[in-house]
């Protein structure tokens, strides 16, 4: 049986690349429709995430010059979570494929996908074989990211971003969920139905520059471990015992060192040391539990992810 494919593609400031992006997507349609593997009305959905360059006209002329492609313009700059979020909320499908506009993922690889959900897969991953495009300090960082959240007990596929196929009933699972602060990749493993993976190799952007700078990728990492994990709560018990530990030494350190060795000059070690330790302590703690309460603060306020200005 054929089914129903719709390809959803967030998009923010992508005029240099999105012309190649859609003749790549929409030659897969057709392929896949002449092997009949999907049906003629499958479809592409670009996302514009409140883009300030060209994007969405071109999205504009593109659906204009193709019934098979469609589009959805945020009212703002909603992130690309909401981005790929409304996309995979909005459109009709059997299946939809989640695929950045970069090219870096590749598009081939979505008709083996098609297959493992005509098998009976439910959720689809991409996952990257290596990391040869990446710069040492990205690969090497990766590695750390996928390690520390693996510690902190969150449930991530390795070298998986956002590129997946999920199945109609895996979409509406997904819509139970009602945080405001999306982590797809944290969320899609929890829903629990059939998952495999795919390989592929990732190659380097086509156009354009990347829309993930450090400042971002470090603000995503938090998210993550935040989101799904209280380890670093935890953490903070541990480090308390930790630092009164250390503080009591301190206090033994001093006193021996007063009467015995009578070389400290007084009142120096025994105000200066703990006031800076436990100073240093206290901020990062703070700044831990500062990061959470903000999440309770987003989480209570219930705010609408995102809203929808137009359609095509």
């Amino acid at each position: 049986m054929t089914i129903l494919l719709a390809i959803v593609v967030p998009c923010y400031n992508e005029e240099e690349v999105l012309p190649e992006t859609n003749r790549r997507l929409t030659a897969l349609l057709a392929r896949l429709t002449g092997q009949g593997l999907i049906s003629e009305a499958s479809s592409v959905h670009y996302v514009d995430d409140g883009s300030k360059d060209r994007t969405w006209a071109l999205i504009e002329e593109l659906a204009a010059a193709d019934i098979r492609v469609h589009g959805i313009k945020l009212s703002g700059n909603r992130g690309h979570q909401n981005a790929l979020l409304s996309g995979l909320l909005s459109v009709e499908g059997d299946a939809i494929v989640s695929i950045d506009a970069d090219l870096q993922d590749d598009v081939a690889v979505i008709e083996s996908m098609v297959r493992e959900f005509k098998c009976g897969a439910e959720v689809v991953y991409g996952v990257r074989d290596s990391r040869q495009t990446d710069t040492g300090f990205k690969r090497n960082t990766a590695l750390m990211y996928y390690g520390l959240m693996k510690k902190m007990g969150v449930d991530l596929v390795h070298n998986h971003a956002d590129f997946r196929l999920l199945g109609r009933r895996a979409i509406e699972a997904l819509r139970q969920f009602g945080e405001v602060n999306m982590f797809l990749r944290g969320i899609v493993p929890l829903i629990g139905y059939r998952a495999v993976t795919v390989k592929y190799n990732r190659a380097e952007r086509f156009a354009g520059v990347s829309k993930y700078p450090l400042r971002k990728m470090l603000a995503f990492a938090t998210e993550g471990v935040t989101s799904f994990s209280i380890v670093p709560l935890r953490l903070i018990t541990l480090l308390g015992f930790l630092v009164s530990g250390f503080s009591f030494a301190m206090i033994l350190f001093v006193i021996y060192g007063t009467v015995v060795l009578k070389a400290v000059i007084p009142g120096w070690a025994s105000s200066v040391v703990p006031i800076y330790f436990l100073g240093g302590i206290q901020l990062l703690s703070i700044g831990i539990l500062g990061e959470y309460v903000a999440k309770i603060y987003m989480e209570t306020k219930q705010r609408p992810r995102y809203f929808i200005e137009k359609t095509i």
